[in-house]
């Protein structure tokens, strides 16, 4: 502003300042929460229809100029009902608020840099706060808190190894060979979720014989977060809500949001659990006696199996491997507080727990400093900032070709067998497998490390701001960066490792992945208010980010004495995987609120990225949503009826292709004995580059209603949906002629469509008591609506087993197998429908909380059972039941279907379990104060545990699992995996 427009602007408000002056006033006031009576820092008091505003402090306390009355102030705190109080002249306030079951004012995402009211948004959006995320029970992983606790989602465990292994689908199958796991976001920050082989198929051969994948079913990276450091989670299922991401938003989006400090004197918090983890389920031994032993092992066995079992020696090796109890110990230490002008929230973590496998278990050190100051009252800067070490022994499990995994050789291996080692410490060999489960766990080596840095921050700054209208820009940066190393030791003691038995004479493999992510974006977000209370927000930005990685495996054989180096051997083999890829865009989007009553946003996104075909090619993306709030409109009085909003929402995301799909790799060969370069397709796997392929494209229209009742006692939300994605990223064949077996193509079209159904209530609350139930269900349905290739089978171990079967017409995830009959559907890895039931009980300080998830259909390939049969080993193999004519026994029928029919291996993947169960005393408030003498505030004590019941007819550890990952179709795949485990855990909360 020019200096004589300045002293013009100063003289216009001395002469209006007599006016001015007999309408200003001061409002202060006090903010608690009913029942408790406890202040409520960080509530938003907002003067409604302007900008003007303050926030609580520690104590509760407020103050507010205003520039004339009476006005009307809104309060507002995420997880309490908002208050409206009017307010005639200068005054002292006393605000108390209750807490919102509903969630109705609960803040959710609409756009790449503003938020709305849950009551007004057109979207279903799933929200988890702390408490539900780890106040009942402490999850193994972040991604592990997050099964059972919202709708639309399939979040399952791949590995019960320690250090996670889990997959999470958003309202089905996104994608076939592209990414299917959803794109997480923390603090403003792209981070990354890979899993990464740590090349075990080099000892394994897993990916031979019928499949392509190592089956390594390595830790995937959003495990190193410490969910004790989370706020809240929201979760963008579909398009309608993701579109403003872009052509990263396909399978949804994750974010995340941690804690930060608040003004006022600095709060400590200190927790420390204890506990120890045991096995879900074991299977049992079969049922042996003499004449069974000779069956299964030949001459001989019926001698040893009567010997060791009048010695009494008889070992039941799946206990003595699997039924140990792995120690837990979590401690966690934060800080927040601060003053005016800057706040600050300091976390520190550590977390050790051992698993039910000897040897094996997860270490994670976890550091976070946030911080938030305020410049000036027109810019406020923030830094969020996060250190994470972890390392995790992972054990050697899953499918092998080689008979060196200690879940496959556990198949075949009798009670009678006497692998103990000697008293140096020498184990023998086992005579009826490839390897000695107990000694490979003794001696091998199967270890992830991580160092890994997020760091993210933002500039919020009010370019002008004025009664009923503001113009903000707000500016973001961050980084992911992390190192992981990956080390494989297989000694050449190992009895599959022996020179005599495969000439490798022990193995070393080791790897390195560095990995950077980096984002940064810029936003102007224009809000205008008019005098009819109409609300215009106008926000454009744009975005760009950059992704980088470098892995690189060394795989050594026949190791020089007990030299583990790499180069201490005898062969070296080395891979080397880069990717580079660097994506921007832009988003406009308009919000208009007519007060609160109707709500639409337009917007549009345009992405491009190295991935593409075309890299300066823009692919856009638009969205749309109406929510109409017919509670709000005076024409209908709607009685016990507090909340009716009708709601409509579409939007459009993209998945990128594959790195290096647009083009054909080269690869180093020789040429007569000269080094050179080579795009010869059988080199190469035979895989041909698309110069031309786009993007995969979800169109997904969302329908639905929200309903409140008995001042919102209860709550119901109904959604419907239909998400199609065109331009199937597909690796189909090619014909041998063309010297490359398959080609990328955007190759089809798949629909998903699906209701969720949530309902909230409060059925009974009192001055003591209180007792919340939530109830949720949710289905889904895919089908393949045009496939432009033949149709193909796809994962698992092929049509003998049961795979998987792209087909035009035909669920995405239908299992198929061969019959006498041809090629029969079996089944279908989508379940019918998924139900949660969750539960939270108070009686003053007790709490007791219970989370049932019940999960109906959906099927699995379970081939555990059958290599147990091919041994004459299972513990149902003398059984009868599935055999039609009632002539062969379980184990006899099951074996004998291999090559004949694959329906038997095919079963059933429906659970009810009890995801989480707390019990907590909350010591009275006056009572820790006497005790501690007011240096300690609050008191919890509580025991909690996972997985506590499991009800299931799955012939197998877990039906959760998933012997390829979380990607693409291949889950629900089990052979031989760690089993699941159940947790106990004893907790201390020390508030002060």
């Amino acid at each position: 502003m020019k200096p004589t427009l300045c002293k013009l602007f100063s003289l216009c408000l001395l002469c209006l300042a007599p006016v001015g002056a007999m309408a200003q006033g001061e409002i202060n006031g006090t903010v608690k929460e009913a029942g408790s009576e406890l202040p409520l820092p960080g509530v938003n008091v907002v003067v409604k229809g302007t900008t003007t505003g303050t926030v609580t402090d520690f104590d509760g306390n407020f103050q507010l100029s205003v520039d004339s009355f009476p006005v009307t102030l809104v309060f507002s705190s995420l997880g309490y009902t908002t208050v409206e109080e009017q307010v005639g002249g200068a005054t002292t306030l006393n605000i108390v608020m209750e807490q919102d079951v509903t969630g109705l004012e609960e803040v959710v995402v609409t756009g790449l840099a503003t938020s709305i009211k849950r009551s007004n948004a057109a979207n279903a959006v799933s929200s988890i706060s702390a408490e539900e995320l780890v106040g009942v029970a402490q999850p193994q992983t972040l991604d592990g808190a997050l099964a059972g606790k919202f709708t639309g989602a399939l979040v399952s465990a791949n590995s019960g190894a320690p250090g996670g292994g889990l997959s999470v689908k958003l309202r089905g199958i996104t994608s076939i060979f592209g990414n299917s796991q959803p794109l997480y976001i923390v603090d403003g920050v792209y981070v990354d979720n890979s899993s990464i082989s740590a090349g075990l198929n080099d000892v394994s051969g897993a990916a031979g014989q019928g499949s392509s994948s190592n089956q390594d079913n390595a830790s995937n990276r959003i495990a190193d977060l410490d969910p004790n450091d989370i706020k809240n989670v929201e979760i963008l299922k579909g398009a309608s809500a993701a579109a403003i991401y872009g052509s990263r938003a396909a399978a949804g989006v994750v974010i995340i949001t941690t804690k930060r400090g608040r003004q006022g004197k600095t709060q400590f918090n200190l927790s420390q659990s204890f506990g120890f983890n045991s096995v879900i389920n074991l299977l049992g031994l079969r049922d042996w006696n003499e004449e069974r032993a000779l069956d299964a092992f030949g001459e001989g066995a019926d001698a040893d199996y009567a010997e060791a079992r009048d010695a009494g020696t008889l070992v039941d090796y799946e206990k003595e491997i699997f039924d140990n109890k792995g120690f837990i110990s979590s401690t966690g230490f934060s800080a927040s507080g601060g003053g005016e002008k800057t706040t600050f929230y300091a976390g520190m973590s550590h977390k050790n727990e051992k698993g039910i496998v000897k040897n094996t278990g997860y270490e994670r050190v976890s550091l976070r400093l946030n911080l938030d100051h305020r410049v000036s009252d027109r810019i406020k800067l923030s830094l969020n900032s996060n250190y994470i070490y972890s390392s995790a022994d992972r054990g050697f499990f899953n499918n092998d070709n080689t008979g060196s995994t200690i879940g496959v050789t556990l198949t075949s291996l009798p009670p009678w067998a006497k692998l103990q080692p000697d008293e140096e410490g020498n184990y023998p060999d086992n005579p009826y497998g490839g390897s000695n489960p107990l000694q490979t766990i003794a001696l091998m080596t199967n270890n992830e490390k991580v160092n890994r840095f997020i760091v993210g921050g933002s500039a919020n700054i009010d370019i002008y701001k004025e009664t009923n209208s503001g113009l903000e820009l707000i500016l973001r940066g961050g980084l992911d960066s992390y190192n992981l190393n990956t080390r494989a030791i297989f000694p050449k003691e190992l009895q599959f490792e022996k020179r005599s038995n495969s000439g490798v004479n022990g193995q070393s493999i080791q790897g390195s992945t560095q990995n950077k992510n980096i984002n940064f974006s810029a936003f102007l977000v224009h809000n205008f208010n008019t005098d009819s209370n109409i609300n215009f927000r106008t926000q454009a930005g744009i975005t760009r980010e950059m992704f980088d990685r470098n892995t690189y495996l060394i795989s050594a054989s026949d190791l020089i004495a007990s030299e583990t180096n790499v180069d201490q051997a005898a062969s070296q083999q080395v891979t080397q995987f880069r990717l580079k890829q660097e994506d921007s865009g832009f988003f406009v989007q308009e919000e208009v609120n007519f007060q609160d009553k109707l709500i639409a946003t337009v917007g549009v996104r345009g992405d491009k990225s190295s991935n593409n075909g075309d890299a300066n090619k823009l692919y856009y993306y638009p969205k749309a949503s109406l929510a109409a709030n017919l509670h709000e409109f005076g024409f209908w009085d709607l009685g016990q009826v507090n909340q009716f909003k009708l709601r409509a929402a579409y939007g459009e995301a993209g998945n990128f292709p594959a790195f290096g799909s647009p083009f054909t790799s080269f690869n180093s060969t020789l040429i007569g004995g000269i080094g050179g370069s080579s795009v010869n397709g059988i080199i190469l796997d035979g895989i041909l580059g698309n110069p031309d392929i786009e993007p995969e494209r979800q169109k997904e229209l969302e329908l639905g209603f929200d309903l409140g009742l008995l001042d919102n006692r209860i709550g119901l939300e109904f959604t419907w949906y239909n998400k199609k994605v065109d331009d199937l990223l597909v690796q189909t064949n090619r014909e041998p002629s063309s010297g490359f077996t398959t080609e990328w193509r955007n190759a089809g079209n798949l629909k998903n469509t699906g209701i969720e159904i949530t309902l909230n209530t409060r059925p009974f609350e009192s001055e003591d008591f209180m007792w919340n139930s939530d109830v949720t269900f949710f289905k889904n349905k895919s089908e393949i609506t045009e496939l432009n290739v033949p149709a193909f089978n796809l994962g698992a171990f092929g049509a003998s087993l049961g795979t998987f079967r792209i087909e035009e017409g035909q669920s995405a995830t239908q299992i198929v197998g061969i019959s006498p009959d041809g090629l029969v559907k079996f089944g279908d890895a989508e379940p019918d429908f998924q139900m949660t039931f969750n539960n939270n009980f108070r009686y003053k300080g007790l709490e007791l909380s219970f989370l049932f998830h019940w999960k109906k259909g959906g099927d699995n390939i379970n081939l555990t059972t059958l290599l147990s049969d091919l041994s004459k080993t299972t513990h149902d193999y003398d059984d009868f039941g599935l055999d039609p004519d009632g002539t062969l026994s379980n184990g006899e029928y099951r074996a004998s279907q291999v090559g004949t029919s694959a329906e038997v291996f095919v079963e059933d993947a429906s659970y009810l379990k009890l995801r989480e169960a707390g019990l907590y005393y909350n010591f009275p408030g006056e009572l820790v104060e006497r005790w501690f003498d007011g240096y300690v505030a609050h008191i919890k004590l509580g025991f909690t545990g996972t997985n506590l019941l499991t009800f299931f007819d799955y012939n197998s550890y877990d039906p959760e699992v998933s012997n390829f990952g979380g990607n693409g179709l291949s889950t629900g795949v089990d052979v031989t995996p760690f089993p699941s485990s159940r947790r106990y855990m004893f907790n201390l909360s020390v508030d002060f």
